[in-house]
């Protein structure tokens, strides 16, 4: 990508295809994701907030949307926290977790 902006922008159509399925909208369009930033070595942070304290679907919410910010050209690694959920700490780091690996080098 040649600047963030594009990149951005991007990040934000891939994002419009996480589709929920309670409501048939996208993520972007019903605002679940707050905060979206990005360095200048490619590596994001953003905020998933579900729809509810409770949400049934936050967990493959959040692996969708995690796979989808991956998939982007130019994003070099992401940091997603969860806000506003019963268990967002734990999700949050059942999620770092996830990352971490897909980041981690394979053997060589």
């Amino acid at each position: 990508m040649s600047n963030l902006h594009e990149l951005r922008e991007a990040i934000l159509a891939r994002l419009s295809t996480v589709i929920d399925p309670e409501t048939g909208l996208d993520v972007v369009r019903m605002r679940l994701i707050e905060d979206l930033a990005i360095d200048q070595d490619g590596r994001v942070a953003y905020k998933f907030r579900p729809s509810s304290a409770l949400c049934p679907l936050a967990v493959p919410l959040a692996q969708a949307i995690q796979a989808a910010v991956a998939e982007v050209d130019g994003v070099a690694g992401q940091d997603m926290q969860i806000v506003g959920y019963i268990q967002a700490e734990e999700l949050t780091a059942l999620i770092r977790q996830a990352l971490e690996e897909l980041e981690r080098p394979g053997p060589a």
